[in-house]
């Protein structure tokens, strides 16, 4: 969980990033791997891996410029709220 100083965490929104899409992105963004390669090492497509970097940086980028709590998980939730990013929700009290 990551989440921007000085605002308590109940008064935060959160996107959930999906461990799937931040192996992606490490292994492209931050080992330097090309697509073909990120995808042998995780046993999925080049194309699966493009997808996931999509869909993880723009979940990251969503928290970064919004202010949002970001919450690392196992398995992608997901909401009804349509309006919403569809990892972002409100966080429940």
């Amino acid at each position: 969980m990551f989440k921007p100083r000085s605002i308590p965490y109940q008064d935060l929104h959160e996107v959930i990033l999906p461990l799937d899409q931040l192996e992606a992105v490490r292994l492209c963004d931050l080992e330097g791997l090309d697509q073909a390669a990120a995808g042998l090492r995780m046993g999925v497509s080049r194309g699966t891996i493009q997808r996931l970097l999509q869909a993880g940086r723009q979940t990251m980028a969503t928290a970064l410029v919004h202010g949002y709590a970001l919450r690392i998980q196992q398995d992608k939730e997901e909401f009804n709220d349509e309006s919403m990013h569809p990892h972002c929700r409100k966080r429940r009290s």
